[in-house]
């Protein structure tokens, strides 16, 4: 684990491999080692730099749960380590902060893929949305918190960022069908991905089968 200091915290991370730089960000409540499996294999191709979020894994605890403060961070870190043209992978609250470094820094990015993304809240299914505010009820934790009340990101401003995307859905996912269609259609150089059979998190957490799909589109 390495340790660098930005935006006011320390962010831990892991770097290993060789070639262009690959970013991988974790979800609500996980850390870095979620893309163990898959970063074994990217590694061949691509300098990894799998990343635990703040508020998260050995990362700086702090009071800010802000999607956009994440943006802040992960920006600083790019610029921190000299990053050029990186390609980034973020599932679900990753998946997020990609989206927000792309609208306001799409200069530092080369190519994103974006699995288990929302726009906002009302994106939850009705039974996804119910199960994360019952949570938050339970535990005051607020991790669930942020999930109710953000983000806030307009379908309008994804037409703008021209960088070259994979959005990538389960086919059961916690999030509206619809909306993965929707973003995926408003991103003007995107593809949809469908994982028939899987569950918002079961094709990537620990998983590698991605891999094929990573290779054609980033290389």
């Amino acid at each position: 684990m390495m340790e660098i200091r930005v935006n006011g915290i320390s962010l831990f991370y892991e770097c290993f491999g060789v070639g262009a730089p690959m970013i991988l960000l974790h979800g609500n409540g996980e850390d870095h080692y979620i893309f163990d499996k898959i970063a074994a294999k990217l590694k061949d191709h691509f300098t990894v730099y799998a990343i635990d979020s703040r508020n998260h894994g050995q990362s700086t605890k702090t009071e800010d749960y802000s999607y956009q403060t994440m943006a802040e961070d992960l920006y600083a870190f790019i610029q921190a380590l000299h990053l050029h043209k990186v390609n980034m992978i973020g599932f679900s609250d990753g998946a997020i902060v990609s989206l927000i470094v792309a609208i306001n820094y799409p200069a530092v990015l080369e190519k994103m893929a974006l699995l288990g993304v929302n726009l906002k809240p009302g994106d939850f299914t009705e039974e996804s949305y119910q199960y994360v505010k019952q949570t938050y009820e339970e535990t005051k934790n607020p991790l669930f918190k942020l999930m109710l009340e953000q983000p806030n990101i307009e379908l309008d401003s994804l037409r703008n960022v021209l960088v070259p995307s994979l959005v990538i859905a389960a086919e059961n996912d916690i999030f509206k069908p619809a909306m993965f269609e929707e973003v995926a259609k408003a991103l003007p150089h995107a593809e949809l991905k469908i994982m028939a059979g899987h569950e918002h998190d079961s094709y990537i957490v620990n998983q590698d089968i991605l891999y094929p799909d990573f290779i054609r589109f980033f290389k």
